[in-house]
């Protein structure tokens, strides 16, 4: 299917507004985890990771404010022709702004896979050698059940992953298998 802009269009326009290295990080472990979770699915692999890349185009624009983020995004990318679908699953990854819950398997795909990222980053940086290879699925599991680990990160978004039909275990090792492959972007 057709998304409407290139990996190479979105980069640029990535890097237009988002100048956070670590958003950068973020979008783009996102991309990686959404690729993931489309192969595992049998859905559209291209929007999928478009969706994970663009997520966030609009957070430094908001000030991360969550009354309008995705909103200003899901404008700037249905102005430039995307794909309505991805879209929706943009602007639906914050409930908050959207008004609206999120509805299709790509929505919660993408809102789940989005939020595990933050997860497997800051359960990478507490080893001593502060890589993604050291990390197993099963420590990321385990770090879900300590609310005061990585506090921002809200757990009930992770476990959207069930919705769609994926096991929080399996979850976990599909997000750090695809972040453990762009490690090197990541830098951990």
């Amino acid at each position: 299917m057709p998304v409407g802009i290139t990996r190479d269009e979105a980069l640029t326009l990535l890097h237009r507004y988002v100048k956070n290295p670590n958003m950068i990080k973020h979008c783009l472990a996102s991309e990686a985890v959404l690729s993931a979770l489309a192969d595992r699915l049998g859905e559209d692999r291209e929007s999928w990771a478009m969706a994970g890349l663009l997520h966030d185009l609009d957070v430094e624009r908001t000030g991360g404010d969550l009354s309008v983020h995705g909103l200003e995004a899901a404008r700037m990318l249905a102005e430039r022709g995307v794909d309505p679908e991805i879209v929706e699953a943009v602007k639906r990854h914050n409930e908050q702004a959207a008004g609206e819950p999120r509805t299709t398997t790509f929505q919660h795909a993408l809102a789940a896979g989005e939020t595990i990222t933050g997860l497997v980053i800051a359960t990478a940086l507490v080893y001593p050698d502060k890589k993604l290879a050291s990390v197993k699925p099963r420590s990321i599991v385990k770090r879900m059940k300590e609310k005061a680990f990585a506090r921002s990160v809200d757990r009930d978004i992770i476990r959207e992953c069930e919705l769609i039909g994926i096991p929080l275990k399996e979850f976990a090792e599909i997000a750090l298998n695809a972040m453990q492959g762009i490690s090197d972007q990541l830098e951990l």
